[in-house]
């Protein structure tokens, strides 16, 4: 469990802040997440990341010179919402048009796609890619509907040397597709995670026995199996990730493979390394050569034990981007000359409320009850809200439900006393309610 922790509504916030002011070198922190410290050149593509927070070093870890230009930061294992990744992109922005990359889950596509508009709108080229590299959550055949997890990093290092190259916004989402598609990963639970502020763990893991195909919000994995030594785990993913392995073609795969093995938050870097080792053999043996491995914690799932393999099968092109020089808080390789410190643009103006007529304030004021109602409702059963959605998702639903319905009925009690009518109250409540709860469901309510 999570023992450092004030309020567990504002864990996310209070990590972020503390984080940022350990980070100052890199970070700047804005409405919503980070943004680099400093300078990027003028007309480079930008390349922002993002998604639920809890999963550290992803995403704001990896902010910085030749990494990427900001991060958007949810609340924990909730997407953030579209108003966080406007606010990011636009600190972010050079010119160049942005690429925003994030897992494939419902929460980050409805967010990140409602950002998409309005920045076009304001000629901000902005292109989207969604990670799916976790082989356990699909077939091959609809690997592109499949989830992100730790094949993040491979997909995010590839776009973010792509920019600092400076390839231009149609060959940077290029180069992110094509490394997307080049990456497979599967992992394996010991236990399960459990959120701030809660007294149990998402889910468990029976004494003897470990999961296999976990994700990264507390989804339990598809099967169980006793456990085995480090030997036959490492075994069994290497089997698995290989299966997809594509053809050699010359000039194109050629049995070069970038290697992640990942630590999920509570396994210790000495196991990741026993494990790394027959990982290792069992490639070399297949005929493959491992450029650059990575063994350590780069997407993490809080306290859960846990560890995933992700393969990045290379080509030439893949293999130079993987290779080129990043410098970010958590991830770093080569030497990074870093540009001057830079003075960020807020973005989060808030929208004056407009009065409405008489008669639709009047029935504005009726209706403000109905959102004490369901703030009240939510608050009451937070707890059974959560339990019920870790059956089948991460759990967070009924903070979720909290933080959106709170915040909506705050919205909504400004606009009533600006004397706003119906249409207008509903609208900033339903504004404060995405931003407060983020997620699928802060986007849907």
């Amino acid at each position: 469990m999570t023992y450092l922790v004030n309020d567990p509504k504002q864990f996310a916030a209070d990590s972020l802040t503390g984080m940022v002011a350990a980070n100052e070198d890199y970070l700047t922190e804005v409405h919503g997440g980070v943004t680099r410290a400093t300078d990027s050149p003028q007309g480079e593509v930008a390349v922002i990341v993002g998604g639920g927070s809890g999963h550290y070093p992803a995403f704001a870890g990896w902010v910085g010179p030749g990494m990427a230009h900001g991060a958007v930061c949810g609340n924990i294992f909730a997407s953030p919402s579209a108003s966080q990744v406007e606010s990011v992109v636009r600190a972010s922005d050079h010119g160049g048009g942005a690429v925003l990359l994030f897992g494939n889950y419902a929460g980050d596509r409805l967010q990140f796609g409602a950002a998409q508009s309005p920045l076009r709108a304001d000629g901000i080229d902005t292109r989207i890619v969604t990670i799916s590299d976790d082989i356990a959550s699909d077939t091959p055949q609809n690997w592109k509907d499949r989830r992100g997890i730790a094949g993040d990093l491979f997909v995010v290092k590839a776009a973010c040397a792509a920019a600092a190259a400076g390839r231009d916004l149609d060959a940077v989402e290029a180069a992110a597709n094509k490394a997307n598609e080049a990456t497979r990963s599967m992992g394996v639970a010991f236990t399960g995670c459990t959120l701030p502020g809660a007294d149990e763990p998402l889910f468990t893991v029976p004494e003897g026995e470990y999961a296999l195909g976990l994700g990264i919000h507390g989804e339990p994995g598809i099967s169980s199996h006793k456990m085995d030594t480090a030997e036959g785990i490492a075994t069994l993913l290497v089997e698995r990730v290989l299966a997809e392995e594509p053809a050699r073609t010359a000039g194109g795969y050629d049995g070069h493979v970038a290697v992640l093995v990942n630590g999920l938050g509570a396994t210790k870097y000495e196991e990741l390394f026993v494990l790394y080792g027959t990982v290792k053999k069992l490639l070399t043996e297949h005929g493959l050569t491992i450029v650059h491995p990575i063994v350590g914690e780069q997407v993490t799932s809080l306290d859960m034990a846990g560890v995933s393999l992700s393969l990045m099968y290379l080509d030439p092109d893949l293999e130079e981007l993987w290779l080129a020089p990043g410098d970010s808080p958590a991830y770093k390789t080569g030497s990074v000359t870093a540009g001057q410190r830079r003075e960020v643009v807020a973005h989060d103006e808030k929208v004056a409320i407009r009065a409405g007529s008489p008669e639709s304030a009047a029935q504005a004021e009726e209706l403000l009850p109905l959102l004490q109602a369901l703030a009240d409702m939510s608050s009451a059963n937070e707890a059974s809200l959560g339990k019920l959605d870790s059956i089948a998702g991460d759990g967070d639903h009924g903070q979720g439900m909290v933080l959106g319905s709170t915040a909506a009925l705050k919205a909504a009690k400004q606009a009533v006393a600006a004397h706003a009518g119906t249409s207008t109250l509903f609208d900033v409540a339903g504004a404060a309610w995405s931003e407060g709860a983020g997620g699928t469901s802060g986007a849907l309510w």
